[in-house]
């Protein structure tokens, strides 16, 4: 598979004299300064690739200021020279290089064995277009990954993704990985840092494709290499789980939004509902208009909750079924005729207490069963503008979003 050239003055492609020719995989990877690593790295692609019996070309994408390009390309790799300015923005302007029909990622310090790539190989050609290396299920070598992060970041992170969006991963943070270009392209990483990962996971679980994990070997780094993470300091592992952390937040913010907002509305209506009878006592306890005012409350935010998390469904929709579900449910001109029904039935509701207020020379009356009919009418009124508001913005979204179209199935 081939892409047009995207013509970028920053951007130079170096190729080996014994180039691939109509690859089918391509190991992608980016490097910075790793002139010790680069050439046993190529050397075991070359014995992976031999192994495999695919034809496998290997594309770096470098932006060292040693003698790493020239050691990758005398190696037999292509090289893409571009300037310093992220991990995750190597990904990005290497995409129009790739060859493959398939990549294979990883870090180029020789900690992903990759003379070990049949497994990502079989995978893809069996189906899947998500491939997670998993440390965890393959074997760690003594003292190459830090104990915070083994016992404590790696598990724990792990299994927040997994609550949230109910996949199965082992090892989310694992580097060594491999995605259809296909994937790939409709995916759009936009993280210009190493939070590219954090991305590529959780849009893979939106895109709902085909995953699956192989195990892998994980080796410390190489005598006399110090890695990228301890030149950044003892914080950097505590920013990066930050990080982490906050793509999840950022894109599976629906999460946090739909049981808690389901609860929250629930609860408000579960209150309001019986004191439009008027005031009550439960076990003792008084419940009145204060108690109608705090479940209005719930509700409201509750409700607005559950529309905030059916619009970030339609931005995060790959499969696109979920915008023209909502419209389904929120039907363009039922929508505008229920909302001006239960925002006359509000105003009707507020009727007996501005009639008492005006009865009673413009002072507020004692608090009584009108002002928990008005408080209700004030939640039906803010109900309506909420959903009719919300039926609008999916549209729109429907409108201005990219059509996002399932991948045809792979061939087997």
């Amino acid at each position: 598979m081939s892409f047009p050239h995207i013509h970028d003055p920053e951007l130079s492609l170096l190729t080996p004299d014994d180039d691939v020719a109509d690859p089918e995989v391509t190991i992608l990877v980016p490097s910075l300064n790793e002139e010790l690593t680069i050439g046993t790295f190529v050397d075991w692609c070359r014995q992976g690739i031999a192994a495999s019996g695919a034809a496998v070309e290997i594309l770096i994408v470098d932006s060292s200021t040693d003698r790493t390009p020239e050691i990758a390309r005398e190696r037999g790799a292509r090289v893409l020279r571009t300037p310093k300015r992220g991990l995750g923005r190597a990904y990005i302007d290497a995409i129009p290089f790739v060859r493959g029909k398939f990549i294979i990622m990883g870090d180029a310090d020789c900690t992903y064995d990759f003379r070990q790539i049949a497994p990502f190989i079989e995978a893809f050609r069996k189906g899947s277009e998500f491939v997670m290396g998993s440390r965890f299920k393959g074997s760690i070598e003594d003292n190459a990954m830090p104990p915070l992060h083994r016992y404590f970041g790696t598990p724990l992170t792990t299994w927040i993704l997994n609550r949230m969006f109910g996949s199965r991963f082992s090892d989310i943070h694992c580097g060594m990985r491999g995605i259809s270009v296909d994937a790939l392209l409709r995916m759009d990483l936009r993280s210009q840092g190493w939070e590219y990962a954090s991305e590529m996971v959780l849009k893979s679980v939106h895109m709902e494709l085909a995953t699956t994990e192989v195990p892998i070997h994980f080796l410390k780094d190489p005598e006399g290499r110090l890695s990228h993470m301890k030149r950044r300091g003892w914080m950097e592992p505590w920013r990066a789980g930050w990080r982490n952390l906050q793509a999840m937040f950022v894109y599976g913010f629906d999460f946090f939004l739909i049981w808690p907002g389901l609860l929250l509305l629930t609860l408000g209506l579960i209150m309001m509902l019986p004191l439009l009878a008027g005031p009550m006592s439960v076990a003792g306890v008084r419940f009145s208009s204060n108690a109608m005012l705090f479940a209005m409350a719930l509700a409201v935010l509750g409700q607005s909750m559950l529309v905030s998390a059916a619009i970030g469904r339609v931005i995060f929709d790959y499969s696109g079924h979920v915008q023209p579900r909502l419209e389904g449910l929120l039907p363009y001109n039922a929508t505008i005729w229920g909302s001006v029904v239960a925002v006359l039935a509000g105003v009707l509701l507020a009727v007996p207490l501005f009639d008492s207020y005006v009865g009673n020379g413009y002072v507020l009356p004692e608090i009584g069963i009108e002002t928990n009919w008005a408080v209700f009418g004030l939640w039906l009124i803010i109900t309506a503008f909420q959903i009719f508001i919300s039926g609008l913005m999916i549209r729109a979204l429907g409108v201005m979003l990219p059509v996002k179209k399932p991948a045809p199935p792979l061939a087997g």
